[in-house]
């Protein structure tokens, strides 16, 4: 599993994103507005990330060992996926899909923040 450290660095690294603790503790990240990926509600040291993905994504995760629709998000159509063990996805591939979050998420910012954040040549 990916620890609280490595998530914080990861997340940091990726362009205009904030960190903000809510929701029970849980390590938010957000890029403008837009969360793209939380960190937290595990009982183990570790944390459970959860993230946004593509409708294809979502459906092949979804049933994978260690992997589960997010609490909340899925349950209300949203494509987002929780990790709570590192049986199917590397911390690698895990960072793979919290870039792909971070894109996700900014596409829904408008194009005039997206500009604002400097994000409009990199999505």
């Amino acid at each position: 599993m990916i620890t609280y450290l490595e998530y914080n660095i990861f997340c940091s690294s990726l362009p205009a994103t904030n960190k903000v603790i809510q929701w029970g503790g849980a390590h938010v990240w957000k890029v403008g507005e837009k969360v793209f990926a939380i960190g937290g509600w595990s009982k183990e040291e570790d944390p459970y990330v959860t993230f946004k993905c593509s409708p294809q994504s979502y459906e092949i995760m979804k049933d994978q060992p260690g992997l589960r629709p997010a609490p909340y998000f899925a349950s209300r159509g949203m494509k987002w996926i929780q990790m709570i063990s590192d049986e199917s996805l590397s911390k690698d591939d895990l960072k793979l899909y919290l870039r792909e979050s971070h894109r996700l998420a900014s596409l829904n910012l408008s194009k005039k923040r997206q500009k604002e954040l400097g994000l409009d040549q990199a999505i």
